[in-house]
């Protein structure tokens, strides 16, 4: 497996030899706990790890990156295995309330050797975790992305969110209840969708 020709951060060996390891994991565990789709298995590469990895050319890892609704570690794991060689003071802290995904997710950083932290808990039920950059893949709405946003995100923090094709009527929806500066990227794996560069927010 080599990295896509339009993925500008540096792949080494070594980060290579992490993700095809990951990738390996979710085919171990996928079929009790059901991390990802079995339909997008045998396309995990574009889908899911590349489509992830995407976000580090967008936006890098520094400080403390909150990847909200971990799930299969998608893009939270890529993200922290690209930190690994790029921001090894990084540190990744993974937000999860499915206890099965979070032992998955736990074995992860752990044979994974990943400076990252695996959190059971609701969301918006935990004390604001002041985090730099905030994330989310297929977790809610744009409404609800951007309260969880408000509630963790640094004063000068930024919320990254990728999102599908809807995601012009989410935006409409959004700028109703939140006031926002945004950039979005068109995604290099998905036509049609998008990731979303978030900063500034505040409710109306």
């Amino acid at each position: 497996m080599i990295s896509p020709s339009w993925l500008k951060a540096d792949v080494s060996r070594e980060t290579m030899e992490l993700l095809e390891a990951f990738v390996e994991l979710v085919g171990k565990w996928n079929p009790s706990i059901n991390l990802i789709s079995k339909t997008s298995m045998d396309d995990i590469w574009e889908r899911h790890i590349w489509d992830s990895a995407q976000v580090f050319d967008i936006q890098g890892v520094n400080g403390l990156w909150a990847d909200l609704g971990s799930g299969g570690g998608l893009p939270a794991v890529v993200l922290s295995i690209m930190a690994k060689q790029h921001a090894p003071e990084a540190v990744v802290h993974m937000v999860e309330s499915d206890r099965r995904k979070c032992a998955f997710l736990r074995t992860a950083v752990r044979e994974l050797g990943l400076k990252a932290k695996v959190t059971t808990e609701r969301i918006e039920e935990m004390v604001p975790l002041n985090a730099d950059v905030v994330s989310a893949r297929a977790l809610t709405d744009l409404n609800g992305l951007l309260s969880f946003a408000d509630q963790h995100c640094a004063q000068n923090g930024m919320a990254i969110f990728l999102k599908g094709e809807t995601w012009h009527k989410e935006l409409e929806s959004a700028q109703e209840n939140w006031s926002f500066e945004y950039e979005d990227h068109k995604s290099q794996t998905n036509p049609g969708a998008v990731i979303l560069k978030i900063k500034d927010i505040a409710r109306v």
